[in-house]
């Protein structure tokens, strides 16, 4: 405290020398030499405590270091151990389901618990759905059932051949190729029994055929053969596969009377859907819309060139009898047993502008030069109707 005031007291001195009026006494520069050497002790005093000082920091330092260093190893120890598996149930369910199909096959290749977690159907239905949904329809499940069906019968035979030897006596020359894979298939299974592989009937490997397109399956094409005008708004049965490769699918339409397989390449999913009706293509659709049809209505009806083709679907609209002037005031065609079907994609004129067919008992109706008319069915959905103007084609057809 004493250095502190000595200090200030020689500080304020030496202002006060400064001043221009009064000259200082003889003993001031005397004064000023001492608080300058106080000055320089002050400072060698503060020096020589902060140099005492580092010594002690340095321990508070490596102290904390090592007991950083010591916190961490212990979290290392703790979590070392630690993997996704330890998450809780739901968190790992939320992170699967974010996960992509192939991101999932990946997972499933990690452990055992984690393969038996990423096959479940839960994950694998809402990929399904929002993939296949628009084209996978009734008959394309149970396409698949019957093709799960088939090859687990065949396995099942062919182990109980192995098991009589009766392979032994077939000539090799004679085996079917198929054979030869479902002898491989079957040998792989039985050495592969540690290694829990997906079940045939899940979800998953349904998804996985479809994906890498070695199952075909049954769905509807609009506008088949690339667009062919012959087949303009209309849409017809086929066996689809897909292409990964190019995102496309292939179609392989029944044969039309004497003609063979028609195959078409690169088909877009716009011209694809899955067939709005339990019906086969050589079947006679039985209509339940008859009596509420009304001009104006959206319709697809079945039609064929002959008895020998299959049905396909085209797009029309209930029209006007020609005794009904169009005024929906006086209009009465609702009552009447005829029904006008126009299909304004053809120009006037043209005999495949119109047709009619009986309300009260519509049975297929036509003949070889005009094709057949067979089932109706009325479309309610907004989106089946845009698909269909979407497809309208850019001139009238004759």
């Amino acid at each position: 405290m004493l250095l502190y005031f000595i200090t200030c007291l020689s500080f304020f001195l030496f202002l006060k020398s400064l001043h221009p009026l009064k000259s200082l006494p003889p003993w001031a520069s005397e004064i000023r030499l001492i608080s300058l050497l106080f000055y320089k002790d002050l400072s060698l005093i503060s020096f020589y405590r902060l140099i005492s000082q580092i010594p002690s920091r340095m321990c508070l330092v490596n102290k904390t270091l090592a007991t950083t260093k010591a916190e961490i190893s212990v979290f290392e120890e703790d979590t070392h151990d630690l993997s996704v598996l330890d998450l809780p149930d739901l968190v790992l369910e939320c992170i699967l389901e974010r996960l992509s199909p192939p991101a999932l096959c990946k997972m499933a290749g990690v452990c055992r618990s984690l393969r038996e977690r990423c096959v479940s159907d839960y994950f694998w239905e809402r990929h399904m759905k929002q993939k296949w949904s628009r084209v996978i329809g009734p008959a394309a499940y149970r396409q698949w059932q019957c093709h799960i069906a088939s090859k687990h019968d065949d396995v099942v035979a062919l182990r109980k051949a192995k098991e009589r030897g009766l392979l032994r006596f077939l000539p090799f020359s004679l085996w079917p190729f198929s054979w030869i894979r479902l002898l491989k298939v079957a040998s792989n299974n039985s050495s592969n029994k540690q290694q829990s592989p997906v079940p045939t009937h899940s979800v998953m490997t349904w998804y996985l055929a479809l994906e890498s397109g070695s199952f075909w399956f049954p769905a509807q094409v609009y506008n088949r053969e690339n667009g062919h005008v012959g087949f303009m708004l209309s849409c017809y049965d086929a066996e689809l596969s897909y292409d990964p490769r190019t995102d496309t699918f292939q179609a392989r339409y029944p044969p039309h009377g004497s003609k063979p397989v028609a195959i078409e390449n690169g088909i877009p999913w716009e011209r694809l859907r899955a067939s709005p009706v339990d019906t086969p293509p050589r079947d006679l659709h039985i209509s339940n819309c008859l009596n509420d049809l009304c001009p104006g209505d959206h319709i697809e009806i079945q039609w064929r060139r002959n008895k020998e083709f299959p049905y396909g679907w085209w797009y029309g609209v209930v029209g006007h009898l020609e005794s009904c002037d169009g005024n929906q005031t006086y209009c009465r065609c609702h009552n009447s047993d005829t029904i006008v079907l126009e299909f304004n994609q053809y120009c006037a004129g043209s005999r495949w502008r119109r047709a009619t067919v009986s309300r009260k008992d519509h049975r297929e109706e036509g003949n070889e030069a005009d094709g057949f008319y067979g089932g109706i069915r009325k479309i309610d959905n907004e989106h089946e109707i845009s698909m269909w103007k979407q497809l309208w084609p850019s001139e009238i057809l004759d």
